[in-house]
C-alpha cells in the first residue's frame, strides 16, 4: 500500500524525525518489513540528487573557511550551529553567536547540519567500535554512567552496522592491538584502507617506543594501527563466509561510485562519494513504503492523557529563505525521535514528554579534542587520502582512567590543516597577508621564491589530534529560551558546556605525551596554545594554557539506564514514560568513550529496530477472543 498524497491525512506504523544516519537505517528496516514509514526532515533535500551534491562541491570550493557546514548552503528556517560561531576573545573567554545560545563558562564547539543525511553528510567516517570497558566505566573506575548493556549485547549490531554502512578495516588488527573481542574469522565487508607516508613515518619512529604520562607513571608501549572506516574501498572476498560484499550505493554514480581516491577533502565532503553517508542508505528504501518530506520541521510530539504517542506536529516551509510555513500533524503507531542529541532533547523538552527523571537536555557531551603540530626534518606528503587512515590506541582504556579522562590519538594526514587552517594560512603568510605574515606588507613572495617557501614548510607539516571522553555530568545541558527563538518561532536550544578536572587532567596528559611523541619523530614541536579569535576553547589548568576544540561528536543529552527514576530512554532507547516513543542516536549514550560515536549509534539504532518491530507486531495482533465459562 503506497503513502497517502503529500498534503493528504495518513496514518503511518512509524514516524522517523530527522533523515540521517539513525533515521536511514531506522526507515529501511521497516520499509524492508512492509511497514508504512513517513520521514520528516528539517531541512532541504537538494543533497539527494547529483545537481545538489555537485552544486556543494562547488561550494565547498568556493568557501573561503573548508570548515565541516561549509559546503551546504544555510538555511534559515531550520538553522545548524557552526564552527564560526564561536570567537576567542584576547584575554581569555569566548563570544557565540548563530543557533546556540552558549551560557557556559567555556564554550560547546560542536556543530551538525540540519539537512537530508544530516551530519553524516560532512563526518570523518572513521568507525572504530567502542572498547568493552566503556560500557562500565562506573563499576570498573568509579567514575560516569554504566550502560544497561555490554559490548556483548551491541556485537551482533556492530556487524550488522559494518555491512551497512560498508565498514573497511582490519578486524585481526583491531583485535591484536585493541583487544576487541570479534567472532571467530571475522573480516570486515572490505579490506583496510592502506596506511598513508604519513603513518609509516611515524610507525618506523614510534613502534615499541615507551613514553610517560608524568615523571614516575608507568610507560606506555607506543603502536600505530589502522583505524576502520566506513568509505569504498577493495571488497573483501572473505567477508559473509566467503559471499563477499558488494559497496552500496552512492547517490548520482553507477553502480556504487567510486573508491577512495585520496581527495583530503572527507571533512565536509567526499566528491566522488565514496565515503558513506545516509543517502547511500535512502537510496535503497522501498519508495511504495518510505516517504520522505524535506523541509518539515517537527515542532512538538503528541500524546495523550495516559502517555501514549499520537503522532507529531510539524512545520512545512517553501522557501528557506522567507520561511512562511504551514502546520500540519501526522498520526503513527510509533514515533522515533532520530534528529541530533541537542534537537531531540529540544523537541522532548518543547513537548513536556520524557522527562520523569529530569535527565533530558542533561549529561552534553562531546569528544574534546586537544591539537599538537610540528616540523618534521623531512617530507611526508599530507594533505593527501582521509584525514586520517591510523591513530594510537594505547591510551584508551587501563588504570590510569581512575584519575583522569582516557585518550585516544588521531594521527593527522591534513598537516596543519586543523590547528593553524594550512595550507591557506601558509600562502596568505608568505604573500604578506594577515596579522601572522611572515613577510613585511607589500613584500610577500611570489611565483617560484613562493612555490619554494610553500614547498620548504608544508610539506614537513604533522599533527596529532587527541580525543578525550569526557563523562556524563547532569550540569552540562541543554535547555530552552522562549525568549529567543528561531523564524519559525522555535525556541532555540540553551548550551551550559563545561569541562571537568578529569578531562582536564586527560588533557595535561595528553599534553605530556604529544611533546614525546614529536621528540621520537625528531620533530620540531610547534604546539602554542593562548586566548584570541581562533581559540574560544583556551583555558588555564593548574598554571598551564591549553585549548580544545569541538569533534562533532554530541551525545548524552536522554542518556538510558535501567531505571525510570534516573535516566530518559531503557536499553532499546524507549522513552520510560511513553511505551511508543523511541529517542534513538548518541542522545541515548551513557558514556562515549574514546571512540568515533557513529558506528556505535548505528549499531543502536538496528538494535532498537528489533524491539520496534516487537511492539508493532504485538500492537497488530488479533485479539484473542475466549468463551465465557459455562457457555459454548
Amino acid at each position: 500500500m503506497s503513502p497517502a498524497p503529500r498534503h493528504g491525512r495518513a496514518r503511518y506504523d512509524v514516524i522517523v524525525v530527522g533523515a540521517g544516519l539513525s533515521g536511514s537505517l531506522i526507515a529501511k528496516e521497516f520499509g524492508d518489513k512492509g511497514r508504512r514509514v513517513l520521514v520528516l526532515e528539517a531541512g532541504t533535500g537538494t543533497s539527494g540528487s547529483r545537481p545538489g551534491h555537485l552544486d556543494a562541491v562547488d561550494t565547498f570550493y568556493a568557501a573561503p573557511a573548508k570548515v565541516p557546514n561549509s559546503p551546504y548552503r544555510p538555511n534559515a528556517a531550520a538553522p545548524s550551529p557552526d564552527v564560526l560561531d564561536l570567537t576567542g576573545l584576547p584575554s581569555g573567554g569566548y563570544r557565540a553567536g548563530g543557533y546556540f545560545l552558549q551560557r557556559g563558562p567555556l564554550p560547546y564547539g560542536t556543530d551538525y547540519l540540519r539537512a537530508r543525511g544530516g551530519t553524516a553528510l560532512h563526518w570523518l567516517g572513521l568507525t572504530p567500535r567502542m572498547h568493552p570497558e566503556d560500557f562500565r566505566t562506573r563499576r570498573a573506575y568509579g567514575y560516569g554512567r554504566d550502560w544497561p548493556i555490554g559490548y556483548d549485547d551491541l556485537e551482533p549490531h556492530y556487524r550488522a552496522a559494518e555491512r551497512a554502512l560498508g565498514v573497511a578495516g582490519d578486524a585481526a588488527e583491531q583485535a591484536d592491538a585493541i583487544g576487541l573481542p570479534f567472532p571467530a574469522g571475522y573480516v570486515y565487508p572490505m579490506r583496510a584502507i592502506p596506511r598513508s607516508y604519513v603513518d609509516d613515518v611515524f610507525a618506523a619512529r614510534l613502534d615499541g617506543a615507551a613514553v610517560r604520562e608524568a615523571p614516575g607513571a608507568p610507560a606506555t608501549t607506543l603502536r600505530v594501527v589502522g583505524t576502520p572506516h566506513a568509505r569504498n574501498g577493495t571488497p573483501d572476498p572473505r567477508y559473509d563466509g566467503g559471499r563477499g560484499y558488494r559497496p552500496v550505493g552512492a547517490v548520482g554514480l553507477p553502480n556504487y561510485g567510486e573508491r577512495c581516491v585520496g581527495n583530503a577533502s572527507c571533512v565536509p565532503i567526499c566528491p566522488v562519494q565514496a565515503k558513506y553517508t545516509p543517502l547511500k542508505t535512502q537510496a535503497a528504501w522501498d519508495r511504495r513504503r518510505v516517504r520522505l518530506v524535506t523541509q518539515a520541521v517537527v515542532s512538538r510530539v503528541l500524546a495523550d492523557g495516559t502517555g501514549r504517542v499520537l503522532g507529531v506536529e510539524y512545520l512545512e516551509y517553501e522557501d528557506p529563505a522567507v520561511p512562511a510555513p504551514t502546520t500540519r500533524t501526522a498520526e503513527a503507531d510509533v514515533v522515533v525521535l532520530a534528529a541530533h542529541a541537542v534537537e531531540n532533547a529540544k523537541l522532548l523538552l518543547l513537548s513536556r514528554l520524557g522527562n520523569h527523571s529530569d535527565q533530558v537536555g542533561r549529561n552534553l557531551m562531546d569528544h574534546p579534542v586537544l591539537l599538537g603540530w610540528g616540523l618534521l626534518n623531512h617530507p611526508v606528503g599530507p594533505f593527501r587520502g582521509p584525514a586520517s587512515t591510523s591513530g594510537l590506541e594505547c591510551f584508551r582504556t587501563g588504570p590510569a582512567r581512575r584519575s583522569r579522562s582516557p585518550f585516544r590519538v588521531e594521527i593527522s594526514n591534513w598537516g596543519w590543516g586543523w590547528p593553524a587552517g594550512s595550507p591557506a594560512s601558509d600562502v596568505a603568510r608568505l604573500l604578506g597577508i594577515g596579522a601572522d605574515s611572515a613577510q613585511p606588507r607589500g613584500k610577500g613572495l611570489f611565483g617560484a621564491r613562493l612555490r619554494a617557501g610553500l614547498g620548504r614548510e608544508i610539506g614537513r607539516q604533522v599533527s596529532v589530534q587527541f580525543l578525550l571522553e569526557q563523562e556524563a555530568e547532569e550540569s552540562n545541558r541543554v535547555t530552552l529560551d522562549p525568549r529567543r527563538p528561531d523564524r519559525l518561532g522555535i525556541p532555540r536550544p540553551v548550551i551550559t558546556y563545561d569541562l571537568s578536572d578529569r578531562v582536564k587532567r586527560g588533557m595535561a596528559a595528553a599534553k605530556a605525551v604529544s611533546g614525546q611523541l614529536f621528540q621520537l619523530l625528531g620533530a620540531d614541536d610547534r604546539t602554542a596554545y593562548g586566548p584570541g579569535p581562533l581559540s574560544p576553547g583556551w583555558f588555564r589548568f593548574e598554571g598551564r594554557e591549553f585549548s580544545f576544540n569541538g569533534a562533532g561528536h554530541g551525545g548524552g543529552t536522554h542518556v538510558m539506564g535501567n531505571a525510570r527514576g534516573t535516566s530518559v530512554v531503557d536499553s532499546w532507547q524507549r522513552c520510560w514514560d511513553h511505551p511508543n516513543l523511541y529517542a534513538v542516536g548518541c542522545g541515548s549514550m551513557p558514556s562515549m568513550g574514546t571512540s568515533n560515536p557513529s558506528l556505535t549509534m548505528a549499531a543502536l539504532a538496528l538494535r532498537s529496530s528489533e524491539q520496534i518491530h516487537r511492539d508493532l507486531t504485538a500492537a497488530h495482533r488479533p485479539a484473542s477472543v475466549r468463551p465465557q465459562e459455562g457457555r459454548p
